[in-house]
C-alpha cells in the first residue's frame, strides 16, 4: 500500500481488505488464552503496517505455536 499513499489515494477496496486482514488477525488471537493484550496488539499492528506478510507470520506462528502445545499435552 505504500506506493499508493505516496503516488495517489488508496482505493476503498484496499482499505477494506486491510480492515479484514487485521479483523481476521484478531480472530485468530482471540482463541489464544495465555497471549496477553500487548502481545495480541504488537501482532494486530505488525499486519496493519506489513499487511499479506504480516498475517502470514502471524499463521504460521501460531500453527507452530498450537502444534508445540498439542505436543505438550500428549506428552
Amino acid at each position: 500500500m505504500l506506493p499508493f499513499f505516496l503516488l495517489n489515494p488508496v482505493p476503498d477496496v484496499l482499505w477494506l481488505a486491510l480492515a479484514g486482514l487485521v479483523y481476521l488477525s484478531w480472530i485468530e488471537l482471540r482463541g489464544e488464552p495465555e497471549l496477553n493484550a500487548q502481545l495480541k496488539l504488537w501482532w494486530c499492528l505488525l499486519v496493519l503496517l506489513a499487511n499479506i506478510p504480516g498475517y502470514l507470520a502471524l499463521r504460521v506462528w501460531l500453527a507452530v505455536r498450537r502444534r508445540r502445545r498439542a505436543s505438550d499435552a500428549r506428552a
